[in-house]
């Protein structure tokens, strides 16, 4: 690849960019990001998506993780999650099974089973274990951008946070809400 990883413009660039790993670390127990909240005020009101309509599942996002497993990428996310869980994350949960079929490997952990764990700061998706994207929100859970970096040092810290996470995890099909 001539071109940096740091120049790709898009996440979904990054992740086509993946040969091997994709893996992703969430340790907020709320988002409030816009793409989710029509999708979240239906799940609040008693609506569940059916196993059998796919097509009503959050497109791109399972097309694109369908295809990036299809060429072999590994995609893993690990949430660390307070307990008990907040509204939000049994409505997260609720949903993951689709990003189960599409192809993703999910695991969840209890916070209290996180705490001596040397975590960053942010969120973050680790792309081969050559690039870390951060995922910035404020105080309310709203999405603010991104910070990336190819920095080792950065990429050590978040890696062995992510394999850690993943193996004290509880395979999102064990995990009880």
């Amino acid at each position: 690849m001539t071109q940096s990883r740091q120049q790709l413009a898009t996440f979904e660039e990054l992740l086509n960019s993946a040969t091997r790993s994709a893996v992703h670390l969430e340790m907020r127990d709320s988002y409030a990001v816009d793409y989710e909240a029509s999708e979240y005020v239906a799940w609040k009101a008693g609506h569940r998506l059916n196993p059998e309509d796919r097509q009503s599942w959050w497109r791109p996002w399972l097309d694109l993780v369908s295809s990036t497993v299809a060429r072999g990428v590994v995609m893993r996310r690990a949430r660390i999650v307070s307990e008990p869980v907040s509204e939000y994350i049994k409505f997260e949960h609720s949903d993951t099974f689709t990003n189960v079929i599409a192809g993703e490997q999910i695991r969840w952990l209890p916070r209290r089973q996180a705490s001596d764990i040397a975590l960053p700061g942010n969120d973050f998706w680790l792309f081969d274990d050559h690039l870390v994207e951060f995922n910035l929100f404020d105080g309310d859970g709203d999405f603010t951008g991104n910070d990336r970096t190819e920095d080792p040092a950065v990429i050590k810290l978040c890696a062995n946070a992510f394999e850690t996470v993943w193996e004290r995890g509880i395979p999102h099909e064990k995990y009880k809400v």
